[in-house]
């Protein structure tokens, strides 16, 4: 891919682990967390990189940022070798995980990302257009004042995310960046998100649980799991691949009263309790006629659509290949 910003060749990493055997032995073994994986990320893409708990997303992405080093094969970002380039690495990327901050937590937001001009050395014109964009987009106005201990988890979220972008690097590296979050943050973080790349270009490599992130932003999904690639294309792809497209999603329906099981084309109840009926669709159709349908017919109150879990279209993958 001749204008790939993103390239890995056959990268491993391998962790030593002792453990205890018996009172007075240990043992010694080799963890793969990533074994040969091989992909490239154009510039101005999103693509998703998912998969279950311990398959090797954050390993991945500490190596993408030079905090881990590669035991084996060939990585660049930027052109960049990670581990040997750190510091002029960090001028090309911004990194957000969902677990962790990088704002100052005693300090007030604004102070946080004062720091952070003087550390990046960026340009007052370009500090001030970028600060504008992002307190206006992610609604942090009145947060400016607070100290980040105050903040909670959506507010914090969303200051992070201007951070690390406050010097305007060339790939932005999302790990869990809606964990925990609620719907009114979630959806101004995705908005955000989908504007980013729309006007700047911005190429962002995301890490999730949550599927409706992938479905909203990304294009292009890669599954890893126990440190190997095991797809790489399409969200619509995946929910067929290997699983003859059983993979379903969820239509959540409260109704204003009890009644018998809902009846609409494309969907089938698979639950009832008192006036909540959860309905099953195929993940690849459009969630949008089902709505519609059960509006017309019937007295609603409320609903939602519930993505598939990640492990649960994985194992379906599995189970197709297997």
């Amino acid at each position: 891919m001749a204008d790939a910003l993103i390239s890995l060749d056959e990268v491993e990493k391998v962790f030593d682990v002792r453990r205890r055997v018996g009172l007075m032995r240990r043992e010694k073994r080799q963890v793969r967390a990533v074994d040969g994986i091989s992909f490239e990320v154009a510039r101005g893409e999103v693509v998703g990189y998912i998969g279950p708990n311990g398959a090797g997303k954050s390993t991945t992405i500490k190596m993408l940022t030079g905090i881990l080093t590669p035991s084996g094969g060939r990585l660049r970002v930027a052109g960049i070798d990670p581990a040997r380039e750190r510091m002029r690495l960090a001028h090309r990327i911004g990194v957000v995980f969902g677990q962790r901050t990088t704002l100052w937590w005693d300090l007030p937001l604004k102070d946080s990302y004062g720091l952070m001009r003087r550390m990046y050395r960026i340009p007052a014109a370009r500090f001030a257009e970028n600060m504008e964009r992002c307190v206006d987009r992610l609604d942090l106005a009145e947060l400016l004042d607070v100290p980040v201990r105050q903040l909670s988890l959506g507010q914090r979220m969303r200051g992070d995310i201007a951070a690390a972008l406050l010097h305007d690097p060339d790939v932005l590296y999302l790990d869990e960046p809606t964990i925990g979050l609620d719907v009114v943050s979630k959806a101004k973080v995705r908005g955000f998100l989908r504007q980013l790349n729309e006007e700047l270009g911005t190429t962002v490599l995301l890490t999730t649980h949550d599927l409706q992130d992938i479905e909203q932003l990304c294009e292009r999904v890669m599954v890893i799991d126990h440190g190997r690639l095991m797809y790489d294309g399409s969200l619509g792809g995946l929910h067929t691949a290997g699983g003859a497209g059983k993979s379903e999603r969820t239509l959540v329906v409260d109704l204003e009263r009890e009644l018998p099981p809902i009846e609409v084309a494309g969907a089938r109840v698979v639950k009832v309790e008192g006036p909540r009926q959860w309905l099953a669709f195929p993940a690849r159709a459009s969630a949008a006629p089902l709505v519609a349908a059960v509006a017309a017919e019937y007295p609603l109150l409320d609903l939602s659509v519930r993505e598939p879990d990640i492990e649960d279209v994985i194992a379906r993958m599995y189970a197709g290949r297997g």
